[in-house]
C-alpha cells in the first residue's frame, strides 16, 4: 500500500501539469490572428533650384530633426542674383518717389488750368509707371530670395535618413531625389481581413502585435500594442506576398493597425503577426 500511494501521486502531479500545458496553450477561440507588414511613411527630398552639390550633411541611418538642413547647394549666382534683385528695388523706388512728388507739386496747378491738361496726364502717367515698376522689382525681389533660400534642403519631418543618392559635387536638377527619409510617426501594419471576420472588428479596436525578433532582454518576441485605425470599404484578393491562412484567393479587405508605443526596432517591410482579442470591449475611449 505505501509503495503505491507515492505512484498515485506521481500520477496526478503529471496530469495536473498536462492539463495545465493543455488549457495554457488552447487558443482563444474569440482571438483573431492576422499577419502583415509594417508600413512607415517615406519621403523623397530634393532641391528646388538646379546647381551643384556643395555638401551633403546625412549618411544613410543618421537621425534627422524637423527643420534641419541635410543638403545645401553652391549658392553663389543666387546670392548675385539677389543683390542684383534688391539694387533694381532702390532704384525703381527712387524713380517712383520723383515721379510721385511731382505729381503732387504740379496737382493744384492742373486744376486751374496754369499747367496744360497734356503735361498733368504725362505727370500722372509717369507716377503710375514707376509705381508699378517698383511693385514688379519688389516681387522679383521676392523670387530672387526664395531662389536663394531653395539653395538648402530642411528635413520636413523627424525621420531616419535610409537613402542617399547623392554626393557634393554632383549637379542636380531642381526636384531630382537627393535623400529618402523615413519619417519616425506615424508607423502602421498593412493586414488583411477576412470578409468573416469583417463584422467582427472596428476602428479603435485594440490589437497586439509581434514581430519574429526575440529581445535578448526578455527572451520573448518583441510585443507592440496598437488599434485599428483603416478598414478599406473595397474588397480586394490577397497579395501574394501575405502570409495567410485561408486561401489566397479569397476576397479580403485591407486595414491598417497603428501602432502606439513606437520604437526603433520597427522596420519598414517587417512581417509581424496581430492578435485581436474580439471578446474584449477595447474601444480607444473605454465605450463599448
Amino acid at each position: 500500500m505505501k509503495k503505491i500511494i507515492p505512484v498515485v501521486i506521481i500520477a496526478l502531479l503529471i496530469i495536473s501539469f498536462s492539463v495545465y500545458l493543455v488549457l495554457k496553450n488552447k487558443k482563444n477561440p474569440y482571438e483573431l490572428t492576422l499577419y502583415g507588414n509594417v508600413e512607415i511613411r517615406q519621403v523623397d527630398l530634393s532641391f528646388q533650384v538646379s546647381g551643384q552639390i556643395l555638401n551633403m550633411l546625412k549618411e544613410e541611418g543618421d537621425a534627422v530633426k524637423k527643420g534641419e538642413i541635410v543638403a545645401i547647394l553652391d549658392d553663389r549666382d543666387y546670392k548675385s542674383d539677389y543683390v542684383k534683385a534688391k539694387a533694381e528695388t532702390a532704384k525703381t523706388f527712387a524713380l517712383y518717389n520723383n515721379a510721385k512728388s511731382q505729381y503732387i507739386r504740379k496737382a493744384p496747378l492742373c486744376s486751374d488750368n496754369t499747367v496744360s491738361k497734356m503735361e498733368c496726364d504725362t505727370l500722372l502717367n509717369t507716377k503710375n509707371k514707376t509705381e508699378a515698376d517698383y511693385k514688379a522689382s519688389l516681387a522679383n525681389e521676392q523670387y530672387a530670395k526664395n531662389q536663394l533660400d531653395y539653395t538648402k534642403v530642411y528635413a520636413p519631418d523627424e525621420g531616419i535618413v535610409t537613402v542617399r543618392a547623392q554626393e557634393a559635387g554632383a549637379t542636380v536638377n531642381k526636384s531630382q531625389i537627393i535623400y529618402t527619409v523615413a519619417k519616425n510617426k506615424p508607423v502602421w501594419i498593412r493586414a488583411y481581413v477576412s470578409e468573416k471576420d469583417l463584422g467582427n472588428i472596428k476602428y479603435g479596436q485594440r490589437a497586439k502585435i509581434y514581430t519574429d525578433t526575440t529581445n535578448p532582454n526578455t527572451d520573448k518576441k518583441r510585443e507592440y500594442i496598437g488599434q485599428i485605425g483603416y478598414i478599406s470599404p473595397v474588397a480586394e484578393f490577397t497579395p501574394k506576398t501575405v502570409q495567410s491562412t485561408d486561401l489566397r484567393t479569397s476576397l479580403v479587405y485591407r486595414i491598417r493597425v497603428y501602432v502606439d508605443n513606437i520604437d526603433q526596432y520597427l522596420r519598414q517591410g517587417m512581417p509581424v503577426t496581430i492578435i485581436i482579442d474580439l471578446s474584449e470591449k477595447n474601444n480607444v475611449d473605454g465605450k463599448n
